[in-house]
């Protein structure tokens, strides 16, 4: 169960970083509001599965979907720049969470 609150927890962070784009600085009543909320809610599920999984693990993995999924949103909302060498980058996020992930836990 721990995995699945780590990937709430990251698809959490993906909401609330894109929702920090959309409120404009904090002017926006509701993007701010869903933003705050959305952080909250990912913090808790942090915790959550840090009951159980290492600490470094779970933060790396927290943070790198939030960082590929934003990433992939922006490119897709915000016609964000694709290239080559950025791919490769988020390449290594990606292959550096499944490592993470099958690396057995003592």
């Amino acid at each position: 169960m721990e995995w699945s609150y780590l990937v709430i927890a990251g698809f959490l962070e993906v909401g609330w970083a894109m929702g920090m784009k959309y409120s404009q600085g904090f002017t926006k009543i509701l993007p701010s509001t869903l933003t705050v909320i959305g952080m909250v809610a990912s913090f808790y599920f942090l915790s959550l599965s840090l009951k159980s999984l290492p600490l470094g693990n779970a933060y790396a993995i927290w943070t790198g979907i939030g960082t590929v999924g934003t990433v992939v949103l922006g490119i897709i909302l915000f016609k964000e720049p694709i290239n080559v060498m950025r791919m490769i980058c988020i390449a290594f996020i990606v292959f550096g969470i499944v490592g993470l992930k099958l690396i057995p836990i003592d």
